[in-house]
């Protein structure tokens, strides 16, 4: 009988381009994946209920593909350090493999559990899979990890990438007597939402699993060619000009050696320099998520704080009834308010829109990112640390920057990124009578916003602007 090796899936929900699975499967046919509902991620006040219902959804697609292949994933609801090991112990494992992930928690759980396995004898067998480099594969000259973005891109880019991992195939699943151990070690049937304390019943922005998010890469590369106009594309809300797959990077229902195979492949098909840029623009953005989950590995403490130290103490005025306003797209500026409106009805924000109302949170209203970090987090369906934290630090100015003082004038994004008022419209539909220019430029008369239930502007963002400079100037002299 052949030895057992379980897959401990975490960041990595596929059998493709998985390559902590293909050295599993290298070694032995039988190969059983492994899922940990781990209670610490799983608070509702800390978790989008889109996000959890993408994660539950992909996992039901990833154990029919265990089992369409002849073994199955099994799936814990216990804290990992504990359910692992004994689980493990009971099913006689010859190892347990897992792919590394940035996070500080992450990193701290998997020492544990790998200290509970060695107790129990079982081999642990770890590597990286979500990064097309690991942290410490792309360094300065002085060997230092990179804090500027521009420097970091240009090393990410010149450098060979990996060939995709082989899919898992053709294994051997669990015997009757060995799934009854699994049981009574603490395996149980796949939960659902509900079971979880969480509800959603909308539309996820991008269908779960790893079929979906293939075929979505496929048409956004190749059938409609939406990549090469990414870069003209990518900042107009109201177009349909960008990949919608940040859920799936997030869960890992993609490969990113395939991705960046794929993507390649339509750059060596392009015809212009257009063309070329846009597809260039569309891999600068894996370059960005690559080098957020760098700095937060290099720099944990990013987690909680400002990478800036001038920042850490920044005099936020920490409104609560601004807050509310701003997280309820209340604030009588219609594109901030357009976009809010969008991620609480369907856990997704447009990522120029992203960057639109975390700068109108700390410079507008100054609210701690802190707390506009964690809002998202409570409702995006690609809700992932690093990313988040980055660009709010970024809006903040309180992050890795070369220049961090931006203030972004809502009424002038709007401008430029809307300018017909079509994605206003469509999250503001009392607003939708109104004229292009009131709409883009916030000039509704209070008559106009009474009888459409509209509010009036929370603050003024000329003075606004003005205050956060001054503010920012104290804390650098």
């Amino acid at each position: 009988m052949a030895d057992l090796i379980v897959f401990w899936h975490r960041r990595d929900l596929r059998l493709a381009d998985n390559l902590g699975l293909a050295a599993a499967r290298a070694k032995t046919a039988k190969v059983v994946g492994l899922f940990c509902l781990d209670p610490y991620l799983l608070k509702p006040e800390a978790v989008a209920p889109a996000r959890m219902a993408y994660l539950l959804e992909s996992l039901a697609e990833l154990q029919q593909s265990y089992r369409s292949i002849g073994s199955d994933l099994l799936i814990l609801h216990q804290p990992p350090a504990e359910g692992i090991p004994v689980l493990a112990s009971q099913l006689g494992a010859r190892a347990i493999h897992w792919n590394w992930d940035v996070e500080p928690y992450a990193q701290a759980r998997d020492r544990c559990v790998r200290e509970a396995l060695k107790e129990q004898g079982i081999a642990v067998h770890t590597g990286w899979d979500q990064l097309l480099h690991a942290p410490g594969q792309v360094r300065t000259q002085a060997g230092d990890p990179y804090m500027v973005y521009t420097p970091f891109w240009k090393n990410w880019r010149s450098q060979p990438k990996a060939a995709p991992a082989p899919s898992l195939w053709d294994c051997q699943g669990l015997t009757e007597a060995e799934q009854d151990c699994a049981r009574q070690a603490g395996a149980v049937p796949l939960p659902s939402l509900q079971d979880l304390g969480f509800c959603w019943q909308e539309p996820l922005p991008l269908p779960p699993g790893e079929q979906a998010a293939w075929d979505r890469f496929l048409a956004f590369c190749n059938r409609d060619r939406t990549i090469v106009d990414y870069d003209q594309q990518r900042n107009c809300p109201a177009k349909d000009g960008t990949s919608r797959l940040s859920a799936a990077f997030k869960f890992g229902t993609l490969g990113i050696r395939a991705v960046w195979q794929e993507a390649m492949a339509a750059y060596q098909r392009c015809r212009s320099d257009r063309t070329e840029a846009g597809i260039e623009a569309w891999q600068q953005e894996l370059a960005w998520r690559e080098f957020y989950q760098h700095a937060l590995y290099f720099f944990p403490d990013l987690a909680e704080g400002a990478y800036r130290e001038r920042m850490q103490n920044f005099p936020w005025e920490n409104d609560p009834d601004l807050f509310e306003a701003w997280c309820a797209g209340e604030t009588g500026f219609p594109i901030v308010d357009a976009a809010m409106r969008q991620l609480n009805q369907t856990g997704w924000m447009h990522n120029r829109c992203r960057m639109i109302v975390a700068s109108f949170l700390t410079k507008d209203l100054l609210i701690s990112w802190q707390w506009g970090e964690q809002y998202f987090m409570q409702h995006l369906v690609d809700g992932d640390l690093s990313a988040n934290n980055g660009g709010w630090q970024w809006s903040a100015s309180s992050g890795m920057d070369p220049k961090p003082l931006r203030i972004f004038n809502p009424v002038s994004q709007a401008q430029k990124y809307d300018p017909q008022g079509e994605y206003i419209r469509h999250w503001l539909p009392d607003l939708a009578d109104l004229s292009t220019e009131s709409l883009i430029t916030g000039e509704i008369s209070p008559q106009q916003r009474q009888a459409r239930s509209y509010p009036a502007p929370v603050v003024n963002h000329a003075a606004q602007r003005q205050a956060f400079r001054d503010r920012y100037q104290n804390q650098h002299q």
